[in-house]
Formats: C-alpha cells, structure tokens, sequence
C-alpha cells in the first residue's frame, strides 16, 4: 500500500502512546501510575453535565453549523470579554473539538512547505508534528531553567527570517509552566505586526496562574491582526472528553480555518456545545475550586522532590499536570512539604 509522504513526516502524539500503553498494562493486571495526558481528575461540574442532559431530552442531537452554533459563539467571546477584557465578534470565532484541532487548522490554513515558525522549548508534543505535517520547518527557541524557561520578544527576533511565518507562545505553558509576562506578550505581538507573521497564543491553561498572578490574554489588545489565540474547556471546566476547543481572530483566518473544518469533522458534537455554553455562562466558582487544589498539589509535589538526593525541580507558575488523586496520593506518601 502505498502511504502519502506528509505522514511519514509525524509520529503518534507521546502522550497518547503512553496513555495506550498504561491501558493496555492495567488490563494485563499490572498496576500502573500513569504521567502521561494532562487530565483534571475533577468532574465535570453539575450544571454542565445537566445541560448535556436537557439538550439530549430536547432532542438537540442534529448537525449545527461547522463553525459551531451562534449561540456558544456568542458565550465565547462574551466570556473571554468578561475574563480578559477582549472585545470580539462571534464571526471572528470558530468552535473546534477540542483545542488541538483549532491549532492544527490554524496551521494548515497559514503555513506552506518551507515555512519556518518559531517554537519555544520545551514545548508540548503536537505542535512540532502539526507543523511538520503542513510541510512548515520548526525553528526551536532555547530556555533556562535558570530564567524559569521563559524567553522574551529579543530572544525570538534573533531567530527570524524572511521564511518565517507564525511564533508558537503557550503561556502558561506546557509542560514548563513558564508564564510569559504581559508586557513581553505585547512585545511579542508587536514584533509579529513589525514584521508581518501570525502569533498564535494558546490560553489553554490561562486560568492556572498562582501567587498573585492574574490572567491574560492578548486578546485586549487593539492590533490584532497578526494574532490567532486558541483555547479549550477541557482544562479550565475539567471537560477533556467533551472536546470543545476554539480559536479567535480575524474573520479571514476564521473562515479558511472553517473551509477545512466543513471538509473534516464539520460540527463540533451538538451536545458538547450546549454543555459548553452553560460552562461559559453558568457559576464559575469550580475554577476557583480547582485551582486551589491544583496550588495545593504543586507546592507539596515540589517540596517532596526537592527531598530527594540528586534531584532538583523548578518551581511552575501554574500547574501544567494534573495528577489523578490515586496518583496524588503515591506521590505525596511521606512527604512533609
């Protein structure tokens, strides 16, 4: 059988690999503490899950439009509003299953063969094999732990060049937990309208920030042009399985992303939208919640490997894993932290 050669190019996503792998272990009966996908052990929250339930009961189970309904369109931008103090109109949104889908499409839409983008280390896994699939070339940008793997807009400067199309910044990042701070967020921006590339900003982790920090998205910002910021529910409401992701930006890029998404997946899952518009509009004291317990975790986490001869570990800003509480509890055993 003959294979195309842009998938010769990717891998299959690590983290996947070894979420495959611990399955396949626990079923063979060996027990196994698995570090692999990102993952709240935190349940969806109630309200979102009854809301699942009244669109199942209301028959809410047809095609939507492939960008998503109007109606979570709307609760997205107005909740990034609310958070961020962003200002968006629904047709410069585009609903995706799940976040990484809404990357790979920005990425397809914009990079050709050839094309250099600019990606921070570390970084997580996807991100260099999308690009690799669209046939781009991943520029790696260097971090220190020292400077707590964070870089600022000089740093990326050095590494363009007329081949350069998009900079990558995940902030909060994973897996570093490196958070870029605001003002070199706006360098950054700057820098792609200077020199005519797209910034791709992925909030996916932007309400885990810690000790003061507040969260922030470049979405405040007027110029935004050459800006596409990327997001998901899975993380902040604790909705991995559900797979609502989107992204914001200009309505151009919005509607060559959507060309490709009405020839692949089409509509996010009907059902996943109205639990995700009762996320984005009902009480959102479970972020809260989890986010103190995710504080809580990073602390003694850290304190205890930090007793272990030999090993040394940075302290993340937010946290960018989440361990199961079976797992919480073998990591955390005779720890004083």
């Amino acid at each position: 059988m003959h294979f195309s050669e842009r998938i010769s190019r990717i891998s299959v996503s690590s983290t996947m690999a070894v979420m495959a792998k611990a399955d396949k272990m626990k079923a063979s009966g060996i027990k196994v503490v698995d570090f692999g996908a990102g993952e709240p052990d935190f349940p969806t929250p109630d309200n979102i899950k009854k809301a699942a339930v009244a669109a199942l009961d209301a028959n809410f189970t047809k095609y939507t439009p492939s960008g998503g309904t109007r109606e979570l369109k709307q609760a997205i931008v107005d909740w990034h509003a609310k958070d961020f103090g962003s200002n968006y109109a629904p047709e410069e949104c585009i609903v995706t299953v799940g976040g990484k889908h809404a990357i790979f499409e920005a990425v397809m839409a914009t990079i050709n063969h050839g094309d250099e983008v600019i990606l921070p280390v570390p970084y997580w896994v996807s991100f260099l094999d999308i690009v690799n699939y669209a046939g781009g070339k991943v520029v790696l940008l260097d971090t220190k732990e020292e400077e707590g793997f964070t870089f600022q807009a000089g740093d990326v400067e050095k590494l363009i060049t007329p081949k350069t199309r998009m900079i990558i910044v995940n902030s909060p990042c994973n897996p570093s937990g490196a958070v870029v701070p605001p003002e070199e967020m706006e360098k950054l921006l700057a820098l792609a309208v200077r020199h005519q590339v797209l910034l791709m900003s992925d909030e996916c982790y932007c309400h885990f920030l810690y000790d003061g920090r507040k969260p922030y998205s470049l979405g405040s910002s007027k110029d935004r042009e050459n800006l596409i910021i990327v997001g998901s529910l899975s993380k902040t409401f604790a909705m991995t399985g559900w797979r609502v992701g989107y992204a914001l930006g200009n309505s151009k890029l919005m509607g060559n992303m959507l060309k490709l998404q009405s020839h692949s997946t089409s509509n996010p899952t009907s059902i996943a939208q109205k639990a995700a518009v009762q996320a984005l509009r009902g009480p959102q004291d479970s972020i809260q919640t989890m986010l103190a317990e995710y504080h809580r975790r990073r602390d003694r986490i850290v304190a205890g490997l930090r007793q272990i001869p030999g090993i040394k570990c940075n302290v993340p800003s937010p946290t960018c894993g989440f361990p199961t509480r079976r797992l919480w509890n073998r990591l955390t055993r005779g720890c004083d932290g």
